[in-house]
Formats: C-alpha cells, structure tokens, sequence
C-alpha cells in the first residue's frame, strides 16, 4: 500500500496553490466585502489547464480524473473557497451529463466549459425542497418536440452568471416518487426565466448564490439528459462525485486555519513567550493537525475510490460529513487562538470562520449524510 502521490498530481497540487496565492489572494477580501464575482480569474485558470481538469483529454479536459480535480479544489481553498467556487465550480451539474449524455451533448458542451468559456448551474434545490430531493415540484411537460419548464429554483450556484443550467424537473408526476424525474440543459437566456442574486450570504460572499424562476420555459427534447424517469438517480450519482469535491473545499479551508493558527502562534507572545509555547494552545494546535490529516486521507481515498472501477462513494458521505465537522472545529479553533484579533477582518481567520459553516450544509447536510451512511451500514 503505498499512499504517496505520483509526481504529476503533486506537481498539479504545486501549481494550483501558486496560482491561488498569485491570482486569487490579492482580490480575495475585496471580493468578500463587495460579494464580487471574478470571470477573470475563471478563464486565467482555464490557460492554466485547472478548469475541468477531471473531463478527459478527448472532451478538452486535462484527463486527471476525480483525484487530480480533488487537489485542485484542495490547493485553491486553501487561499478562497468563495472565488475558489467560481473556479472549481464553473461546470456546476456538467459530471451528470459526462456521466448520463449522448455522445453528441458531450462534444458540444465539455470542451467550452474547459476553455472557460462557459458557466453551468446545477438547478436543484427548491425554496422547500432541499435535502428532500424527491419533493422537488418544478414540472417539465412534453409539448411536441418540446418541454415547457415551470418552478422555481432556490440557492442556485452561479445562478445569475452561468450559460446553461442543468434543471432536475418532474416529467411523470403520476410515476413512483424516485421515477418522476428527468434533467434537462436550459441555456439561461431562454424566455420566461428569471434570475435573483441572493446577497447578504454569511460567508462564500465572492460566489454567485441565486433564486431562479422558470415560467413557460421551453427546450427542446434534445436537451434531454439521459433518460425520462431516471433523472433522481442520475442527480444522486451526480452528488456522490460532488460531495467528494466539497469535502476537499473542507480540508483546503481547514488546512488554511491550521497555517494561520501556526504562524500567529509563533509570533504572538504573553507572558514573556509566544503563545505557542503554552499547552492549551498546543492542545488546539495538535487537534487541529489530527482532524486536518484523518480528513486529507479520507478525502484522497473517497476521489480514488471515485476513479476506480468499482467506486466505494459511501466514502464521499463520510467525507462530506467529517469535512464539514473538521471545517467548522477548526476554524473555530484559529478564531480562539487569535483571541480578539480573530474577530476582526484583518486577519483572515474570521473570514475562514464565516466560510466554514457552509460546508455542513449545502450538497447534502451532516443529517443528511448521517442517515446515508446509517442506512448503507444496516444493509
């Protein structure tokens, strides 16, 4: 068993860290305070090759499968996960049409999104449909060669920026509950929908976070993902990829809270010393360290497992769970040993600590998963 990287993935590692520090840092509190979006920096990491990076090289990706993305994703959130959402996110809903597409919606649509050239949404999550996926009520119905599209979708990722959004719909509404849906593409200037920015987010203030409105929106049948009926299916495939990747968001965001605590412990003194030197903050210091390293395996493992052929994606359960527990300890451990300095925006810990909370809720929240991994363990 050997659990070192091979030399191609650290250098992948190595390069998405310096061009988060390099192109994503210097903006990252001004983006934070003016909920900024940054298209820029999108495309700067699409010439870098980290756009996507997961599609294979025949669809234009950099063909670095689950676990390259993962590192990716783990360097840049360690710097931003907010901009880092408007990187490693751009693509929102694209793995399930990798996964479930015709051949021809693949060669028209995965190598722009890998030049940077465009932007997808997932469209899921409902104003009373959330961890609840099988009560989603936006219905699509088949009107000749078309579907019309009527619901609304809540907390939408890139939702005012993308081109096309990947829209889970009721099609069989008189089917079983996990065979009403179907996924469709809806390029995001069709007539009759509506797009809202969300502001005043507690933290990931730099991603774009959207309402979404669909009112007699019609696409064509050929934009049909997969097959009719099989679209909760799809969707819960499509999580066990995404999870993996949120996770990764977890252990970047957590690592960066261990740096901060490190360095501020060393240069902060009382009481004659640094306090570094003091046990309670060795204590916080070393938990920290434990979380962030049982994290790190679990997530390589889960994004390995993902790029096998026979994928274990209970794993991105775990690691969704575990990523959102570690996040939030250790941002909160980076808060209390900066003391009062922890709690204003010059230093970065409080920003880290607003950022953290997220990552126990959205793609599936610590419930959610516990009772995933409860059920799978009972079966």
């Amino acid at each position: 068993m050997d659990f070192t990287l091979p030399e191609e993935m650290k250098m992948l590692q190595d390069m998405a860290y310096k061009f988060a520090r390099a192109e994503i840092e210097p903006h990252s509190h001004r983006c934070d305070e003016d909920e900024s979006y940054t298209p820029e920096i999108r495309k700067k990491a699409a010439e870098n090759g980290l756009i996507g990076a997961w599609v294979p090289e025949e669809y234009g990706g950099a063909g670095v499968g689950f676990l390259g993305n993962t590192l990716i994703v783990e360097q840049i959130s360690r710097v931003d996960i907010g901009i880092g959402l408007n990187v490693y996110a751009s693509g929102f809903g694209l793995e399930s049409l990798y996964m479930f597409g015709t051949e021809d919606q693949k060669q028209t649509y995965l190598p722009a999104f890998c030049r940077g050239e465009t932007v997808w949404a997932g469209a899921y999550t409902e104003p009373n449909a959330g961890t609840d996926v099988a009560g989603y009520r936006t219905r699509a119905v088949k009107d000749g060669n078309d579907y019309v599209i009527n619901g609304q979708k809540m907390f939408i990722t890139n939702g005012t920026v993308c081109d096309y959004f990947l829209c889970q719909c009721i099609t069989h509404p008189d089917e079983k509950r996990y065979r009403k849906f179907s996924q469709f593409i809806v390029p995001a200037d069709s007539p009759g929908i509506t797009r809202t920015k969300i502001r005043g987010k507690m933290g990931i203030r730099a991603s774009d976070t959207a309402d979404v409105a669909f009112e007699e929106v019609r696409v064509p049948a050929d934009n049909l993902v997969g097959e009719e009926t099989k679209g909760f299916y799809q969707l819960m495939t499509f999580f066990d990829i995404t999870r993996i990747m949120v996770s990764a968001q977890a252990l970047g965001l957590s690592q960066a809270c261990l740096d901060e605590s490190i360095k501020y412990a060393g240069e902060r003194s009382a009481f004659g010393q640094p306090i570094g030197n003091f046990q309670l903050t060795m204590q916080k210091l070393t938990e920290m360290a434990i979380h962030v390293e049982t994290l790190r395996n679990l997530v390589y493992k889960a994004a390995w497992s993902a790029d096998s052929e026979k994928p274990d994606y209970m794993l991105g359960a775990m690691a969704k769970y575990h990523g959102g527990r570690t996040a939030v300890f250790c941002a909160n451990a980076a808060v209390e040993i900066h003391g009062g300095y922890g709690y204003i925006d010059e230093y970065k810990v409080q920003k880290l600590y607003r950022d953290a909370k997220i990552l126990e809720i959205y793609e599936g929240t610590k419930e959610a998963e516990i009772l995933a991994i409860g059920r799978h363990l009972q079966t």
